[in-house]
């Protein structure tokens, strides 16, 4: 990440952020305090008093909030750093948090969970913590990017190997809203993975608006990255729909998308534009539907930022601006028609059926009593149709100055004001030219332009996969295996030998291996080995990554010594303890639902499958010796002794036969 420390344009205005959020925070708790003693108190002199001074903190409340909104309009910050002629874009700030120690609980179930000495893992921990520290400081471009992304994929680690579903871990995430400054507090790593996606498609958005829009790769950066943004936030609204902070509701997310694809389609028309317009019939056709194009986009932007809930907490000056848009590039879609209509005259060799064919496009349908090719011949009636559209031209200029003018953070932009001045004045200047008196009576209103686009702007969603991540906490072992979900034995030690180069069984699985095919009078199965237990050390040596072949050889070295391996069980709830219940009396022989337990087990372990319980038999043996005995005991699990029979194996247990190996 970035030094935090750097007095940086946009740390300057992090920094703000941070401490308003700070401010908002004591005004929402004073506001609380002083609602619940509204609610209890009797007397009323004090409830007068306590309603004054409610609001007070309502008024400052607003005064924040305002100020709050003035950091996230704050566009010049976030701008290219070159001189541009151009309409400042709009960029998400990034959502602040508070300070995580994740050293305690993860050491305490290390120890709990996985039985390993949790002080082990502390340069594990400190990196994971660095990384989070240096999310809070992302720089504006790739690298940021892709810290942010390491992070959320590093959480998934976390999450799957500390954070079981069947319990909280006491660690306390507190994001603050990136809108409000309300923070929101939960013991959920859900808050966490969302606040940096929030975070990614924020700096996408940053990285947009920073592009050079002066230069056609500047503009391309600008266009990938705003639908990069519009990916990463749709993702978030997809993937975490229950999200307590209100910058990240379903419905805030889903206008934060289309501001970002309006943005993007934007960028579209100043990456046409920049060459320049040429004063040529076809490429005025081009280019003012793809003014409408971004002007359609812009209404959509401002009715979906006019809708409740958003309303309320959508920054004012966004849905002004998206307001002002709309209105200038439909300005500039109609002087774009007009000038072709006005300036172009359809001369003799002119390619008259693709004008016509163009001209025709343009509308949904001509005016009443005009046809396209009529109107391209006719001089007085293109002039017309031209002055038509260049009333609609300057209506729509005042409606973006006047917009403009009621929201004082927009007055507050220079850059904005002159380029609505400059596109007012040339519409009037045009208009002027070939102004008559009884235009008022004689001109028709203009029909809205279609809009299209030769670059439909889209969605990209964000690929994780490109980003090559390392589990910090790989030592635990492969994560299929040693997640947070699934319960071991702690580990026991085995110490067994070999007799003439048999070890007794077979091993199985990838990593980490498992011991299979185990000849119950071998020297393993003696010392307490059981089938289907997992291999996690060979005398000392880390066995949870290694696969077959690997701990074959790792044994071969250690010839006809004795060897310590350490193994652990998977505890399965549905087989750790029998579900069936066996009647057993003391003294008495064994009843006949228990020989039938008996008989399931040794099928279940040879067989090496799950059998149904025999419930009829459990039932009749249970209630028989109710009515038969008082002293009869439902006990919940009974051990029978098992006849020593040895099995017979496919193949030998030699270490100089790797065949016997199942891999």
């Amino acid at each position: 990440g970035c030094n935090p420390l750097a007095q940086t344009g946009r740390s300057k205005l992090q920094n703000q952020r941070a401490a308003l959020n700070q401010q908002i925070l004591k005004a929402v708790r004073m506001r609380t305090g002083a609602e619940n003693l509204l609610k209890v108190a009797t007397n009323q002199k004090v409830r007068e008093q306590v309603r004054l001074e409610l609001s007070f903190v309502n008024s400052d409340l607003q005064m924040l909030k305002e100020e709050l909104e003035g950091l996230n309009i704050s566009v010049g910050v976030y701008q290219s750093t070159e001189e541009a002629f151009m309409i400042p874009l709009i960029p998400l700030g990034l959502k602040e948090t508070k300070d995580v120690d994740f050293s305690v609980v993860l050491k305490d179930f290390i120890l709990e969970h996985y039985s390993e000495d949790g002080y082990l893992y502390e340069d594990e921990i400190a990196d994971l913590m660095d990384l989070r520290q240096a999310c809070r400081t992302p720089s504006r471009d790739a690298a940021g990017v892709e810290l942010l992304m390491s992070y959320f994929i590093q959480l998934g680690f976390v999450e799957s190997r500390f954070f079981p579903h069947t319990r909280q871990m006491g660690l306390l995430f507190t994001w603050y809203d990136s809108l409000t400054g309300v923070p929101v507090s939960q013991q959920n790593l859900l808050l966490e993975k969302a606040s940096i996606l929030f975070n990614i498609g924020a700096l996408y958005t940053q990285i947009g608006t920073r592009s050079n829009r002066q230069t056609q790769a500047g503009l391309e950066n600008a266009v990938d990255a705003f639908q990069r943004a519009a990916g990463v936030l749709s993702y978030l609204k997809e993937t975490f729909t229950h999200t307590p902070s209100y910058d990240m509701s379903p419905a805030m997310l889903s206008v934060l998308v289309k501001m970002m694809l309006a943005q993007a389609q934007e960028s579209v028309f100043e990456k046409i534009s920049l060459p320049g317009i040429r004063n040529e019939f076809f490429m005025l056709v081009k280019v003012a539907q793809e003014a409408a194009k971004v002007g359609e986009v812009y209404q959509q932007l401002h009715t979906a930022m006019s809708q409740a809930p958003v309303k309320e907490n959508i920054p004012y000056s966004w849905a002004s601006l998206a307001c002002v848009k709309a209105h200038h590039y439909r300005a500039l879609a109609h002087y774009f028609v007009a000038t072709l209509l006005i300036d172009h005259q359809l001369k003799p060799g002119a390619d008259e059926d693709h004008q016509e064919k163009c001209l025709s496009q343009l509308y949904n349908h001509m005016p009443e009593g005009l046809t396209p090719l009529a109107t391209l011949k006719n001089d007085h009636q293109r002039r017309q149709l031209g002055k038509c559209h260049l009333c609609r031209a300057i209506t729509h200029h005042k409606e973006s100055v006047r917009e403009a003018s009621l929201c004082k953070k927009l007055r507050d932009i220079q850059v904005l004001q002159e380029v609505l001045s400059a596109a007012h004045q040339r519409s009037r200047l045009k208009y002027s030219q070939y102004q008559e008196d009884d235009d008022l009576l004689n001109l028709i209103d203009a029909p809205d332009i279609v809009s299209k686009t030769e670059q439909e702007v889209e969605i990209i969603l964000p690929q994780f996969s490109k980003v090559t991540t390392r589990d910090f906490f790989q030592k635990l072992g492969p994560l299929s295996v040693f997640s947070a979900n699934k319960r071991w034995t702690p580990p026991r030690s085995i110490h067994f030998t070999t007799e003439k180069g048999e070890v007794g069984f077979t091993l199985r699985g990838n990593a980490p291996v498992q011991v299979y095919f185990l000849d119950p009078s071998c020297s393993a199965a003696l010392a307490g080995a059981r089938e289907g237990d997992y291999i996690v050390s060979i005398q000392g040596v880390d066995c949870k990554w290694l696969t077959v072949s690997e701990v074959m050889k790792l044994l071969q070295s250690f010839g006809e010594e004795e060897i310590e391996m350490k193994v652990v069980s998977l505890l399965d709830s549905a087989s750790s303890m029998h579900n069936k219940s066996a009647t057993y009396s003391v003294g008495m022989q064994k009843t006949y639902s228990m020989i039938c337990l008996a008989i399931e087990d040794d099928d279940k372990s040879d067989k090496t499958k799950k059998v149904s319980k025999k419930l009829s038999f459990l039932s009749w043996g249970t209630n028989k010796n109710r009515q038969k005995s008082a002293s009869t005991l439902c006990l919940p699990a009974v051990g029978v002794a098992r006849p020593h029979i040895k099995k017979k194996f496919p193949t030998p247990f030699s270490l100089l036969n790797t065949d016997s190996s199942l891999y």
